[in-house]
């Protein structure tokens, strides 16, 4: 699954406990960028969205892709 949805960024940082500061800062896309993709104002490039979710994953989120439940997040156990 490439494409992640507002709810699953802004759920991903919650898990983290991260600023969207942080998040700019791991991601490197502006923050301007970050706000529109976290409240589905735009429908961001391809980029971005990988760009955050790579970010989101190292830091040890886990995307769940689209099912009957719908699509969510987890933290890694490690």
């Amino acid at each position: 699954m490439d494409t992640i949805k507002p709810s699953q960024i802004r759920a991903a940082r919650g898990l983290l406990d991260w600023t969207r500061d942080q998040l700019v800062m791991t991601s490197g896309v502006p923050k301007s960028t970050l706000v529109r993709a976290e409240t589905g104002a735009t429908t961001p490039r391809q980029s971005t969205l990988s760009a955050i979710r790579a970010a989101l994953e190292a830091a040890g989120v886990e995307f769940i892709e689209e099912n009957s439940c719908g699509a969510g997040v987890r933290l890694r156990r490690d």
